[in-house]
C-alpha cells in the first residue's frame, strides 16, 4: 500500500489554524495512507495553541508539526492601510523558511513522497513556490462557499473593471448567490484603494492554479453555490464540512471552563442565550454599554457573555476584572443581573454551544461559528452575514449603526430584538437551523455528502501524485 504525505501551510489564527489541523485528522483517520506535516507560522506566543499543538502529538502519530523559524513583520503603517494586504505579505516572507522544510522532506528517504501542498486562503501565493517543486497545491478555504464564489467572479470583473468596488455600487449578481449581494456585505478588502483590492484579485487569481478546492461547508447548506461551481473552468471543488473541532482541544483553560459549565448546569434548558463575539472576541466599550442595555431590555433572560476588552499593546485580552466591567456597563448592571447572567472573559465555545441550557445564540459571527451553532442546532443572531441572513435564511439580523466617525455600534434595541428573535421557541429560523442541524451531521457520517466528498478528494490526490 502505498503511503503519501501531504504538507498542510495553514496561518496562525485560530479560526484558521484550527480548521485545518481538524481536517488533517479527518484524512488521516479516513486514509491510513495518509500522513500529514503541518508548517505552523507562529506570529506571536498562545498557551491555548501550544497546549493544542501538545495534545495531538500525543494522540496522532501520523501528524507532525514544524516550527518555522520567526521572520520580521512588515512595516506597521501597511497593516493601517490594508490588512488584507500586510497578512499576505507577512506569511509570504516565510516563504523561504517553507521551501527549506519542504526540501527536506523531500530529501528525506524515511519520509513517504509528497502528494501536493493544501495551502490557507492567504498563503495562495506559494502556488507558485510548489509548481517550482513539481507539487500539486490544494486550497483550504475555511469560509464557506460564498466567500469562493466571490473569488471566482474578481478577475472577470476585474478584466472589464480594473478599480475597486464601491459601497455606492450596484448589487453585484453572482453565479454562487440566488440574490444580488450588496457590496456593503463584502470583505472590506474589496474596496480598499490601499492594496487590499490589488491582493484579492492577485489571490483570485491564483484559485485557478490549485488542483482542486477544500471547502469547510457541506452541499446541503450550500447547495445553490456548490452547483455553481461545476462550470467547467473552476477547479474540482470538495464540501467536507462541517470541520469543528468537537472536543474542545484548542481552548484548555479547564478552571474557566468548569465554572462556566458548573452555572450553565444549574439553568434550566433552553434558557440562556450565549454572547461571544470569535476567536478574537474583542469588542469596543461603546458596544459593551450597548449590549447590557440590550440585555436588560430583554425582560430577565439569562444569559452567559464572553466579554473580553481591548487591552494595552503587547498585552493580552484576558478575563475583564469587575473594577474595570464597573467602570463600562451601566451603573448597577452588574447587581441587577447577577442572578440570572454570568460574564467570563473565555469560554469554550463548542461546549457550551452542545449544553442543554442554551437556546440563542449571539455573535459577531465568522463561519466556525455559524458551523458550530448549526451543529448543535442553536439558532443565532448575527451582524450582518448575507450569506446566512438573506440567502439561507439562518439566522436572526443585527443591523449595525454606521456612525460619522467611521466606526458602528449595533444598539440596545437591536440587541434586544435579536435575542428575543433567537429565544423565540417557535420561530421559523430556529426550525431552519435544527433541520439543517440534523444535515450537517449527517453529511460528515459514512456515506453523507462530506464523507463522500472527502473520499473523491483523497482518490484525486493519490491519483495527481502519481
Amino acid at each position: 500500500m502505498k503511503k503519501v504525505e501531504l504538507v498542510f501551510v495553514p496561518t496562525p489564527g485560530a479560526g484558521h489554524f484550527v480548521p485545518a489541523v481538524e481536517f488533517a485528522k479527518s484524512l488521516i483517520h479516513t486514509d491510513e495512507r495518509f500522513s500529514v506535516t503541518i508548517l505552523y507560522m507562529l506570529s506571536s506566543p498562545s498557551p491555548n495553541a501550544e497546549l493544542y499543538n501538545k495534545s495531538l502529538f500525543a494522540s496522532e502519530t501520523h501528524l507532525h508539526f514544524i516550527d518555522l523559524p520567526p521572520v520580521d513583520p512588515p512595516p506597521s503603517h501597511l497593516l493601517h492601510k490594508s490588512v488584507d494586504l500586510y497578512a499576505v505579505l507577512f506569511f509570504e516572507s516565510f516563504t523561504p523558511h517553507i521551501r527549506k522544510a519542504i526540501a527536506h522532506l523531500m530529501s528525506n528517504p524515511d519520509s513517504p513522497p509528497l502528494a501536493g501542498l493544501v495551502l490557507d486562503f492567504f498563503c495562495l501565493p506559494l502556488v507558485g513556490m510548489a509548481n517550482e517543486l513539481g507539487l500539486p497545491s490544494y486550497l483550504f478555504l475555511t469560509t464557506g462557499a460564498g466567500l469562493l464564489g466571490l473569488m471566482l467572479y474578481l478577475p472577470t470583473r476585474h478584466a472589464q473593471i480594473s478599480t475597486e468596488l464601491d459601497v455606492s455600487d450596484l448589487d453585484l449578481e453572482l453565479p454562487s448567490f440566488a440574490n444580488p449581494v450588496p457590496v456593503r456585505v463584502l470583505p472590506e478588502g474589496v474596496t480598499n484603494k490601499h492594496g487590499g483590492y490589488a491582493t484579492y484579485i492577485e489571490l483570485a487569481q491564483r484559485l485557478r492554479e490549485v488542483k482542486g478546492i477544500i471547502v469547510n461547508t457541506f452541499a446541503e447548506l450550500e447547495s445553490y453555490a456548490v452547483e455553481s461551481f461545476a462550470d467547467g473552468q473552476t477547479p474540482p471543488v470538495y464540501t467536507v464540512g462541517p470541520v469543528l473541532d468537537l472536543g474542545g482541544q484548542a481552548h484548555c483553560d479547564r478552571v474557566d471552563r468548569d465554572k462556566i459549565m458548573e452555572w450553565l448546569d444549574a439553568q434550566p434548558e433552553s434558557s440562556v442565550v450565549f454572547l461571544c463575539f470569535g476567536s478574537m472576541g474583542v469588542i469596543g466599550e461603546d458596544q459593551v454599554r450597548e449590549t447590557a442595555l440590550g440585555l436588560e431590555r430583554s425582560s430577565g433572560q439569562r444569559f452567559l457573555w464572553a466579554l473580553r476588552l481591548p487591552e494595552p499593546v503587547g498585552k493580552l485580552a484576558g478575563h475583564p476584572d469587575r473594577t474595570k466591567l464597573t467602570e463600562i456597563l451601566p451603573d448597577g448592571f452588574l447587581d441587577r443581573t447577577g442572578e440570572r447572567g454570568m460574564i467570563c472573559g473565555w469560554a469554550p465555545q463548542m461546549e457550551v454551544l452542545a449544553h442543554k441550557s442554551i437556546g440563542g445564540f449571539v455573535s459577531h459571527c465568522g463561519w466556525n461559528s455559524i458551523l458550530e451553532s448549526l451543529w448543535n442546532s442553536v439558532p443565532v443572531a448575527t451582524w450582518p452575514l448575507f450569506a446566512v441572513v438573506k440567502e439561507l435564511g439562518l439566522a436572526v439580523e443585527m443591523r449595525q449603526n454606521y456612525r460619522e466617525d467611521g466606526g458602528d455600534v449595533v444598539m440596545a434595541e437591536e440587541i434586544e430584538g435579536a435575542v428575543r428573535g433567537v429565544m423565540g421557541a417557535d420561530s421559523m429560523v430556529r426550525k431552519k437551523v435544527e433541520a439543517i442541524g440534523e444535515m450537517s451531521r449527517r453529511a460528515v457520517m459514512n456515506g453523507g455528502s462530506s464523507s463522500n466528498s472527502c473520499r473523491r478528494l483523497i482518490a484525486d490526490i493519490i491519483d495527481h501524485s502519481h
